[in-house]
Formats: C-alpha cells, structure tokens, sequence
C-alpha cells in the first residue's frame, strides 16, 4: 500500500521530488523510467526509475528496516549501467517509519575490493518546512521531525485546500491519509482530512480496490474451505475412515481427524 502511494507521487509530481532529492536545477527534465532492467525478476514493489538524458535518479522508499537493501542498491546500479553506461546515477533510501535499528544507518555495500555507497534519508530526521511548499511533498510532512504530528497534518490540510485543482487535492489528500496512518490514527486523519474529499484520489481507490478484491479472493478461498470440510464430515458420518476421507477431499489426515473428535464430542 505504501510503496503504491509513493510510486504514484513519484511518477506524478516528479518535480517536486526531483527538488527535494536533487536540487531545482534537474527537476524539470526527470521523467519516469519504464526500460526494463533485466530478464531477471528481483523484487521492485518500492522501486522508482526517474530519468533525464544525463542522469537516473532511483528511489527505494522503505517502511521497515531491510538488510538486503545495500545489495539491492548495489545490483541496480550495475543493471543500470549495463542499459545506460553513460550516465549518472543517484539513488536514495528513504526511510519512513521511525526505526532504531541500525539497518537504517547502512549507505553502503562492501566487499573485498568493491565497495558502493548511495544516500540515505530518514524522514522523521528531515526538517517539516521542507515538504510544506510542493503538493507532490505534502504527504511527507507528517512523517518528518516533529513533536506535534497533528499540528503538522493540519498544516498539510490546509496546503491541500488551496491547490487550484480537484482532483490535485483528492489525490494529495488520499496520499496524506495513507503516509499519516503510519504515525497517527484513522479517526484522527479523517477528522482533519475531508473524508468525501480522498474517496474521490486515483490511489485511494486504487487501494480500495485492491482490497476488496482480495477480500473477495479470501472470501471465495474461506467458502471452499468451508464446502470441503462440511463434505468431509458427511464422509466421516458415513463410516468413511480417516485415511480414506483425506484422500478424497485433500485435507491432511490430522484435518480430518480433528473432524472426527468434533463429531465425537457433539
């Protein structure tokens, strides 16, 4: 959900992000990178290209801390320069979730003789003001250093009220509702984000989507499981043995059994 949220902020306010990653002077020339890399399939859910002629910017956004994340930055690094020797690159891990552990200190992969570094940004050590000044950076401020969390999202709320465009401002806000659940409530974010106003973000109802599809998949998945333990029972009513019961409906022999105890005890 929340490397969702974060490739669509990428991918639609690249400007903004640029600005804040590299400075004013490259963000208007950045554009998403959709080459693919590879045959290979390595894990990509949090992985953002953005390209210009010169340059690759790669952000990795991360929730919780990885220990495989210097291998991956080193990986991607090669595969990009492989596709694209003759240009720069500068890749981010931003860190979302407030963390101890050291994992979050790690910029670089080392081994004998090779060694590569990449930054590394913890957002709630970044500076609130930094993300109060572009609709693309707003649902980041939450998640940045403060005290007062919900001083902040009520800042944002304001910001998001006054951008000039509808469906600008669902989406944002849709945004800032999703980044802020992993620092504040739900009852909390809806109260000081207008609720009809985030139902109406691309994203929000993107998620919603994805969710009520899964729960559909889960729901169909319960009911199967459901059919095949009740024909199980009426085996077992029959006089059908254990073995013979597991064999026919799939279910392990300890399934089975722990329906013959039930019988047995009703």
């Amino acid at each position: 959900m929340y490397d969702n949220v974060c490739k669509y902020l990428a991918e639609t306010f690249t400007s903004d992000l640029a600005s804040w990653l590299l400075g004013p002077s490259s963000s208007d020339r950045l554009r998403p990178l959709k080459t693919e890399l590879s045959n290979e399939q390595i894990r990509t859910d949090s992985l953002i290209l953005l390209e210009s002629s010169n340059l690759v910017l790669h952000i990795e956004f991360q929730t919780e801390p990885d220990p495989k994340i210097p291998y991956r930055m080193t990986d991607y690094r090669l595969r990009v320069y492989r596709s694209f020797p003759n240009r720069d690159m500068h890749q981010v891990v931003i860190y979302l979730k407030p963390s101890t552990s050291p994992l979050v200190q790690q910029n670089c992969f080392s081994l004998p003789k090779t060694r590569h570094e990449f930054e590394v940004i913890r957002l709630w050590e970044q500076p609130t003001n930094l993300f109060l000044n572009a609709p693309g950076l707003l649902p980041f401020a939450p998640l940045s250093c403060t005290t007062d969390p919900v001083s902040v999202l009520d800042q944002v709320a304001q910001k998001i009220q006054a951008l000039p465009e509808r469906q600008t401002k669902s989406n944002v806000a849709g945004c800032t509702a999703i980044l802020s659940g992993l620092v504040l409530n739900q009852e909390l974010i809806h109260r000081i984000l207008r609720q009809d106003s985030m139902k109406e973000s691309v994203i929000y109802q993107e998620i919603l989507q994805e969710g009520i599809h899964q729960g559909i998949q889960q729901g169909i998945q319960q009911g199967i499981q459901r059919g095949v333990a009740q024909v199980a029972l009426n085996l077992l009513k029959t006089g059908m043995n254990v073995v013979q019961v597991a064999e026919l409906t799939e279910l392990s022999v300890e399934q089975v059994q722990r329906l013959q105890d039930s019988i047995q005890q009703n």
